[in-house]
């Protein structure tokens, strides 16, 4: 009877408890997972729509007060869309933002969300600082400072070299990422304002590895950082257990699957943001029935002395 009853309440707690993939009790009284967690109908949404839209929004969860998969530790940050605190960016026009790294935990570079809610206008980075914009949801019009204009759209980006004028503006509500960091000159290189779409770059050789890669800047010594897009089929893993001297900032926008990091795994889906310091070990595992995409910062070209 012991044994039934402990059989019973494991049933139950496995029923009622929320899982990262939203667990829920179908009409038989059977314990289930939503359709919309397994299966995305790409020809009804837009691209990267769970990056705003993710499965547990704050909505999701206002029957547990207190709850959060956001963890931050010494050498790495794990930022869920539930509690992102969304501000008004300083000197930006109609836009609020989200702040999900930043040198307090020890980056060197900042990665934040913004939201233009129309009408909407970026402001100039500081002095010094380089910038490079990737648009998730909505259309944008970048003008730089010889009155170029460049519409970007979902999955077009921009790189704006430090002190390079220029705006983003949205008539309509549009959602960016945003990565920041100061300029780390080297000899008497240059880089150059770019503009691009990720379906514009060609995949590149892994050797050892199944996923595929794209680079969205060149990796000549003039850039002190790249932004790589990183596919995974379901089932498919990092073969190389990460750890070097680089840092990592990562958006997922697409799909769900396991990250290690440190000595914790962390269920992780669309929406999610991730910091990893230097050193600390990395890998991750796709799951369910779609593919994963993220997308990736990673310092490159410096010494790190």
């Amino acid at each position: 009877m012991q044994d039934y009853a402990s059989l019973t309440l494991l049933i139950f707690l496995l029923c009622v408890i929320p899982s990262c993939f939203e667990l829920a009790v179908a009409k038989d009284g059977v314990c289930s997972a939503p359709e919309s967690v397994f299966a995305e109908d790409s020809n009804l949404r837009p691209m990267y729509w769970k990056v705003t839209n993710p499965t547990l929004a704050p909505s999701h969860l206002q029957d547990l007060p207190g709850f959060t998969r956001s963890v931050y530790e010494r050498d790495h940050a794990l930022i869920t869309p539930e509690s992102h605190v969304l501000s008004p960016l300083p000197e930006w026009k109609n836009t609020l933002g989200a702040y999900l790294i930043t040198p307090a935990m020890g980056s060197h570079f900042v990665m934040y969300i913004a939201k233009m809610l129309g009408n909407a206008k970026s402001a100039l980075p500081p002095s010094g600082v380089e910038r490079f914009v990737f648009v998730v949801h909505g259309a944008v019009t970048l003008t730089n400072g010889s009155d170029d204009t460049h519409n970007l759209k979902v999955d077009s980006y921009a790189y704006l070299p430090p002190n390079v004028h220029h705006s983003v503006e949205s008539e309509a509500s549009a959602t960016l990422v945003v990565f920041e960091r100061r300029y780390a000159l080297e000899g008497e290189y240059n880089p150059e304002l770019i503009i691009g779409s990720t379906d514009k770059q060609n995949l590149l050789e892994t050797p050892g590895e199944v996923f595929q890669l794209r680079k969205l800047l060149p990796t000549s010594m003039a850039y002190d950082f790249n932004i790589h897009v990183m596919d995974f089929q379901p089932g498919e893993f990092l073969n190389v257990k990460e750890v070097h001297y680089n840092q990592h900032g990562l958006l997922l926008l697409e799909g769900q699957g396991i990250y290690r990091l440190g000595n914790s795994w962390y269920p992780v889906q669309a929406g999610d943001a991730i910091w990893m310091a230097p050193f600390v070990p990395q890998w991750y595992a796709a799951l369910g029935k779609t593919r994963t995409r993220y997308l990736l910062y990673k310092d490159v070209n410096r010494n790190p002395l």
